[in-house]
Protein backbone atom coordinates (compact mmCIF):
# COMPACT_ATOMS: atom_id res chain seq x y z
CA UNK A 1 0.00 0.00 0.00
CA UNK A 2 1.06 3.54 -0.74
CA UNK A 3 0.98 6.32 1.83
CA UNK A 4 -1.43 9.17 1.05
CA UNK A 5 -3.06 12.06 2.88
CA UNK A 6 -6.62 13.35 2.88
CA UNK A 7 -6.47 17.09 2.16
CA UNK A 8 -9.32 17.75 4.58
CA UNK A 9 -6.46 17.65 7.08
CA UNK A 10 -5.20 21.01 5.77
CA UNK A 11 -8.61 22.55 5.04
CA UNK A 12 -7.68 25.67 7.03
CA UNK A 13 -5.36 26.61 4.15
CA UNK A 14 -8.14 26.60 1.54
CA UNK A 15 -8.72 30.35 1.98
CA UNK A 16 -6.18 31.50 -0.60
CA UNK A 17 -4.29 29.90 -3.45
CA UNK A 18 -1.00 31.12 -1.98
CA UNK A 19 -1.60 29.54 1.40
CA UNK A 20 -2.90 26.32 -0.13
CA UNK A 21 0.03 26.04 -2.55
CA UNK A 22 2.47 26.56 0.31
CA UNK A 23 0.79 23.84 2.38
CA UNK A 24 0.85 21.40 -0.54
CA UNK A 25 4.58 22.01 -0.96
CA UNK A 26 5.14 21.22 2.72
CA UNK A 27 3.30 17.91 2.27
CA UNK A 28 5.55 17.12 -0.67
CA UNK A 29 8.66 18.09 1.27
CA UNK A 30 7.64 15.73 4.11
CA UNK A 31 7.49 12.93 1.57
CA UNK A 32 3.83 12.50 0.64
CA UNK A 33 3.26 11.62 -3.02
CA UNK A 34 -0.48 10.84 -3.04
CA UNK A 35 -3.48 12.85 -1.88
CA UNK A 36 -7.22 12.42 -1.53
CA UNK A 37 -9.36 15.48 -2.14
CA UNK A 38 -12.17 16.92 -0.03
CA UNK A 39 -13.30 19.90 -2.05
CA UNK A 40 -11.05 21.80 -4.42
CA UNK A 41 -10.07 24.82 -2.31
CA UNK A 42 -12.25 27.10 -4.49
CA UNK A 43 -10.16 26.23 -7.56
CA UNK A 44 -11.06 24.71 -10.91
CA UNK A 45 -10.15 21.02 -11.25
CA UNK A 46 -7.48 22.00 -13.76
CA UNK A 47 -5.85 24.58 -11.49
CA UNK A 48 -6.09 22.24 -8.51
CA UNK A 49 -4.41 19.42 -10.42
CA UNK A 50 -1.66 21.75 -11.66
CA UNK A 51 -0.75 22.63 -8.07
CA UNK A 52 -0.55 18.91 -7.31
CA UNK A 53 1.50 18.23 -10.45
CA UNK A 54 3.89 21.07 -9.67
CA UNK A 55 4.59 19.48 -6.28
CA UNK A 56 4.93 15.89 -7.47
CA UNK A 57 1.59 14.78 -5.99
CA UNK A 58 -0.94 12.44 -7.57
CA UNK A 59 -4.64 12.35 -6.68
CA UNK A 60 -5.54 8.82 -5.64
CA UNK A 61 -9.22 9.49 -4.86
CA UNK A 62 -11.77 12.12 -3.90
CA UNK A 63 -14.44 12.57 -1.25
CA UNK A 64 -17.71 13.95 -2.65
CA UNK A 65 -21.18 14.32 -1.14
CA UNK A 66 -23.78 11.73 -2.16
CA UNK A 67 -26.46 14.34 -2.82
CA UNK A 68 -24.13 16.27 -5.10
CA UNK A 69 -23.40 13.15 -7.15
CA UNK A 70 -27.13 12.53 -7.56
CA UNK A 71 -27.95 16.16 -8.40
CA UNK A 72 -25.14 16.82 -10.88
CA UNK A 73 -23.59 13.51 -11.91
CA UNK A 74 -22.09 14.85 -15.13
CA UNK A 75 -20.36 17.73 -13.34
CA UNK A 76 -18.93 15.43 -10.67
CA UNK A 77 -17.78 12.92 -13.28
CA UNK A 78 -16.13 15.66 -15.34
CA UNK A 79 -14.31 16.96 -12.26
CA UNK A 80 -13.11 13.49 -11.32
CA UNK A 81 -11.83 12.82 -14.82
CA UNK A 82 -10.07 16.21 -14.96
CA UNK A 83 -8.33 15.34 -11.68
CA UNK A 84 -7.59 11.82 -12.93
CA UNK A 85 -9.26 10.60 -9.74
CA UNK A 86 -11.01 7.41 -10.75
CA UNK A 87 -12.13 6.56 -7.23
CA UNK A 88 -14.72 8.63 -5.37
CA UNK A 89 -15.72 8.04 -1.75
CA UNK A 90 -18.88 9.14 0.05
CA UNK A 91 -19.98 9.01 3.68
CA UNK A 92 -23.23 8.89 5.67
CA UNK A 93 -25.58 11.43 4.03
CA UNK A 94 -27.35 12.53 7.20
CA UNK A 95 -30.44 10.39 7.62
CA UNK A 96 -31.67 10.59 11.21
CA UNK A 97 -33.89 7.53 11.08
CA UNK A 98 -33.00 4.26 12.76
CA UNK A 99 -35.49 2.03 10.96
CA UNK A 100 -34.52 -0.47 8.29
CA UNK A 101 -36.73 1.02 5.58
CA UNK A 102 -35.12 4.46 5.89
CA UNK A 103 -31.64 2.91 5.70
CA UNK A 104 -32.67 0.94 2.60
CA UNK A 105 -33.74 4.20 0.93
CA UNK A 106 -30.23 5.51 1.53
CA UNK A 107 -28.86 2.29 0.02
CA UNK A 108 -30.96 2.89 -3.10
CA UNK A 109 -29.43 6.36 -3.47
CA UNK A 110 -25.93 4.97 -3.02
CA UNK A 111 -26.56 2.30 -5.65
CA UNK A 112 -27.86 4.91 -8.10
CA UNK A 113 -24.83 7.14 -7.56
CA UNK A 114 -22.44 4.20 -7.94
CA UNK A 115 -24.09 3.14 -11.19
CA UNK A 116 -23.90 6.68 -12.57
CA UNK A 117 -20.20 7.00 -11.84
CA UNK A 118 -19.45 3.50 -13.10
CA UNK A 119 -20.59 4.50 -16.60
CA UNK A 120 -17.72 7.01 -16.58
CA UNK A 121 -15.17 4.49 -15.34
CA UNK A 122 -15.20 5.91 -11.80
CA UNK A 123 -15.38 3.65 -8.74
CA UNK A 124 -17.61 4.63 -5.82
CA UNK A 125 -16.57 3.76 -2.29
CA UNK A 126 -18.35 4.08 1.05
CA UNK A 127 -16.41 5.70 3.92
CA UNK A 128 -17.54 4.88 7.46
CA UNK A 129 -17.74 7.08 10.51
CA UNK A 130 -18.99 5.87 13.89
CA UNK A 131 -22.73 6.00 13.24
CA UNK A 132 -22.63 3.02 10.86
CA UNK A 133 -21.95 0.77 13.84
CA UNK A 134 -25.38 1.39 15.29
CA UNK A 135 -27.50 -1.72 14.78
CA UNK A 136 -30.86 -2.31 13.19
CA UNK A 137 -32.49 -5.75 13.06
CA UNK A 138 -29.29 -7.26 14.44
CA UNK A 139 -26.97 -5.80 11.80
CA UNK A 140 -24.80 -2.71 11.76
CA UNK A 141 -25.84 0.01 9.36
CA UNK A 142 -22.53 -0.55 7.53
CA UNK A 143 -23.45 -4.18 6.89
CA UNK A 144 -26.89 -3.19 5.62
CA UNK A 145 -25.34 -0.66 3.23
CA UNK A 146 -22.65 -2.98 1.92
CA UNK A 147 -25.02 -5.93 1.54
CA UNK A 148 -27.52 -3.74 -0.29
CA UNK A 149 -25.22 -2.90 -3.20
CA UNK A 150 -23.34 -5.33 -5.41
CA UNK A 151 -19.58 -5.70 -4.77
CA UNK A 152 -19.11 -5.00 -8.47
CA UNK A 153 -20.77 -1.60 -7.97
CA UNK A 154 -19.71 -0.39 -4.52
CA UNK A 155 -16.34 -0.57 -2.76
CA UNK A 156 -15.51 0.67 0.71
CA UNK A 157 -12.97 2.80 2.54
CA UNK A 158 -12.57 1.66 6.14
CA UNK A 159 -11.63 4.39 8.64
CA UNK A 160 -9.77 2.85 11.56
CA UNK A 161 -10.46 5.61 14.09
CA UNK A 162 -14.20 5.70 13.47
CA UNK A 163 -14.50 1.91 13.57
CA UNK A 164 -12.90 1.99 17.03
CA UNK A 165 -15.09 4.94 18.01
CA UNK A 166 -18.15 2.92 17.03
CA UNK A 167 -17.06 0.01 19.21
CA UNK A 168 -15.66 -2.15 16.45
CA UNK A 169 -12.34 -3.85 15.76
CA UNK A 170 -10.63 -2.11 12.80
CA UNK A 171 -8.67 -5.21 11.76
CA UNK A 172 -11.82 -7.35 11.80
CA UNK A 173 -13.73 -4.93 9.56
CA UNK A 174 -10.79 -4.66 7.17
CA UNK A 175 -10.80 -8.46 6.93
CA UNK A 176 -14.57 -8.52 6.46
CA UNK A 177 -14.35 -6.29 3.39
CA UNK A 178 -10.86 -7.35 2.31
CA UNK A 179 -11.95 -7.86 -1.29
CA UNK A 180 -13.98 -4.62 -1.50
CA UNK A 181 -11.54 -2.07 -0.12
CA UNK A 182 -10.28 0.73 -2.36
CA UNK A 183 -8.25 2.30 0.49
CA UNK A 184 -8.03 2.59 4.27
CA UNK A 185 -8.01 5.76 6.35
CA UNK A 186 -5.16 5.30 8.80
CA UNK A 187 -6.15 7.21 11.93
CA UNK A 188 -5.01 6.54 15.46
CA UNK A 189 -6.95 7.03 18.70
CA UNK A 190 -5.45 8.33 21.93
CA UNK A 191 -6.83 9.84 25.10
CA UNK A 192 -6.53 13.35 26.42
CA UNK A 193 -5.82 14.07 30.09
CA UNK A 194 -9.46 15.05 30.56
CA UNK A 195 -10.68 11.58 29.50
CA UNK A 196 -11.68 12.40 25.93
CA UNK A 197 -10.91 10.38 22.82
CA UNK A 198 -8.62 12.20 20.42
CA UNK A 199 -7.03 11.70 17.03
CA UNK A 200 -3.26 11.50 17.40
CA UNK A 201 -0.43 10.89 14.91
CA UNK A 202 -0.57 7.42 13.40
CA UNK A 203 1.47 5.06 15.57
CA UNK A 204 1.32 7.15 18.75
CA UNK A 205 -2.10 6.09 20.01
CA UNK A 206 -3.76 2.91 21.20
CA UNK A 207 -4.95 1.14 18.05
CA UNK A 208 -3.46 -2.31 17.39
CA UNK A 209 -1.46 -1.41 14.29
CA UNK A 210 0.20 -4.80 14.05
CA UNK A 211 -3.20 -6.42 13.51
CA UNK A 212 -4.42 -3.60 11.27
CA UNK A 213 -1.35 -3.77 9.03
CA UNK A 214 -1.55 -7.55 8.73
CA UNK A 215 -5.21 -7.34 7.67
CA UNK A 216 -4.56 -4.41 5.34
CA UNK A 217 -1.77 -6.21 3.50
CA UNK A 218 -4.17 -9.06 2.70
CA UNK A 219 -6.80 -6.70 1.27
CA UNK A 220 -7.40 -4.96 -2.05
CA UNK A 221 -6.69 -1.52 -0.51
CA UNK A 222 -4.13 0.38 -2.57
CA UNK A 223 -3.66 3.40 -0.31
CA UNK A 224 -3.19 4.01 3.40
CA UNK A 225 -4.56 7.53 3.82
CA UNK A 226 -3.65 9.78 6.74
CA UNK A 227 -6.40 12.15 7.89
CA UNK A 228 -6.66 14.39 10.92
CA UNK A 229 -10.30 15.46 11.33
CA UNK A 230 -9.08 17.28 14.42
CA UNK A 231 -5.75 17.28 16.23
CA UNK A 232 -6.05 18.56 19.80
CA UNK A 233 -2.92 17.05 21.36
CA UNK A 234 -0.21 17.80 18.76
CA UNK A 235 0.63 20.68 16.44
CA UNK A 236 -1.01 19.72 13.14
CA UNK A 237 2.10 19.71 10.95
CA UNK A 238 3.98 17.68 13.53
CA UNK A 239 1.17 15.11 13.52
CA UNK A 240 1.25 14.99 9.71
CA UNK A 241 5.02 14.42 9.69
CA UNK A 242 5.05 11.83 12.50
CA UNK A 243 2.26 9.86 10.81
CA UNK A 244 4.20 9.73 7.53
CA UNK A 245 7.45 8.69 9.18
CA UNK A 246 5.82 5.93 11.26
CA UNK A 247 3.95 4.52 8.29
CA UNK A 248 7.09 4.56 6.16
CA UNK A 249 8.97 2.76 8.93
CA UNK A 250 6.23 0.12 8.93
CA UNK A 251 7.11 -0.67 5.33
CA UNK A 252 4.31 1.19 3.57
CA UNK A 253 5.34 2.67 0.23
CA UNK A 254 6.20 6.35 0.02
CA UNK A 255 6.59 6.57 -3.76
Amino acid sequence: MKIAIQLYTIRETYGSIEEFSKAVKILSDIGYRYVETAGLANLTPEKFKKIMDDNGLKICSSHVGLDRILKEPQVVASEQLALNALCCNISWPGSQSHDIEAIKKIVEKIEKAASMLKTHGIILGYHNHGIEFAKCDGKTWLEIIMEGVSPETLTTQIDTYWVQYGGGDPAMWIKKYANRLNSIHFKDMGMSHDNKQAMVPVGTGNLNWQKILAAAKESTAKYAIVEMDFCPLYPLWEAIRISFENMKNWGLESE
